[in-house]
């Protein structure tokens, strides 16, 4: 049996605070890529059951995420991510 080794990423808001979370899946649609996430146990992010999903910019070398914040888009991205996840996880289409 293999070690698992979750995929963590450390993420800076708007004010400032730092905040890591773990990348449960990834896709790429309509040639963007987007990761879904949760907290990461660390307690640095309240962990509700929420999936935050974000779209990754690229501007030169560096890498960004950010909220999709066209409603269609994110309706039909996290359609995608839930019918992905649902197997393993309780999903709420809300």
């Amino acid at each position: 049996m293999e070690d698992y080794t979750p995929d963590i990423i450390s993420l800076t808001d708007e004010n400032g605070e730092e905040f890591s979370l773990e990348v449960i899946d990834a896709i790429d649609y309509e040639n963007e890529h987007y990761l879904a996430l949760v907290p990461d146990g660390s307690g640095t992010t309240e962990d509700d059951g929420t999936v935050v999903v974000l779209k990754e910019v690229i501007e030169g070398d560096e890498y960004y995420y950010e909220e999709i914040e066209n409603d269609d888009e994110y309706n039909e991205v996290s359609d995608i991510f839930a019918e992905r996840l649902e197997e393993f996880y309780e999903v709420d289409r809300d």
